[in-house]
């Protein structure tokens, strides 16, 4: 056992104070984010949308980097550990699970439920809610959708949006199986895309996936197509601000951000 140093003065004592405290960084509200191991865009995206006072944390669930409706059935044998894992002093107003495609897959109230057995304080959400809130508060009933999956997990999708009362015009993929080839497709591809499969009878266009560069062109879509454009991760922040009581109006991110609240109000 090494031989312990020998003090050369006194033991240290610190004079008695108060220090002056408000409420930290994160005044306002926190939010919590379950994000797959593969994603490369919603981090950025994220922290740039929050207005100042607002935290946001982030934790990663175990995946595969092979996007199948099988390989997001399993996000939720770990979605209640990783929401755990989200500053559970802290305790986050909203704790969402970052992954449209496995939100549709798994079901929103199956994610709930895993997430409030990790994080029983937190307003559990998850991506494709915020994306359901974000298309009826811009008031979308006929939707064009673009996403980067394969045709399986576009299926999935069109049913659900439809179970949910949109009316999907067209829905195309394209046909990429992993969360890194998700996040190396350029925002001006995507803009592209958006696009290209928009209909003029289209009330809005959607774009698909949280790993995804799409947020960087919003608005040069929304100029050019002349209608609300819906992205992932935008959704997403932008819902989850919205009910953990934030109403702020933030510019560059499309319309979405100039709605207060999730009734339009």
């Amino acid at each position: 056992m090494p031989e312990q140093p020998k003090l050369s003065r006194s033991p240290i004592i610190s004079h008695a104070r108060t220090p002056e405290m408000d409420g930290g960084r994160h005044y306002r509200a926190s939010l919590g984010f379950i994000l797959m191991s593969t994603d490369l865009a919603f981090e950025d995206d994220a922290f740039a949308m929050v207005p100042k006072g607002v935290g946001v944390h982030i934790t990663r669930l175990e995946t595969e980097d092979y996007t199948t409706t099988e390989t997001l059935r399993r996000h939720l044998d770990h979605m209640a550990e990783a929401a755990s894992r989200l500053q559970p002093d802290a305790r986050p107003d909203v704790i969402s699970y970052s992954c449209t495609s496995g939100s549709i897959v798994n079901g929103e109230e199956r994610v709930f439920a895993e997430i409030r057995k990790g994080a029983p304080w937190a307003q559990p959400m998850c991506l494709v809610t915020g994306v359901v809130d974000a298309l009826r508060v811009v008031g979308a009933k006929r939707i064009v959708v673009g996403t980067p999956y394969l045709d399986e997990i576009n299926t999935a999708e069109a049913d659900f949006l439809a179970q949910k009362g949109f009316d999907v015009l067209d829905i195309q993929g394209l046909n990429l199986t992993t969360g890194l080839e998700f996040g190396r497709v350029t925002p001006a591809y995507w803009k592209q895309f958006a696009l290209e499969i928009d209909r003029p009878e289209a009330d809005a266009i959607f774009l698909s996936c949280s790993g995804i560069r799409a947020l960087d062109v919003v608005e040069e879509i929304e100029q050019t197509a002349s209608k609300p454009v819906i992205i992932s991760n935008q959704a997403q922040v932008w819902s989850c601000l919205r009910r953990a009581g934030i109403a702020d109006r933030i510019e560059g991110f499309g319309r979405l951000f100039s709605i207060p609240d999730l009734t339009g109000g």
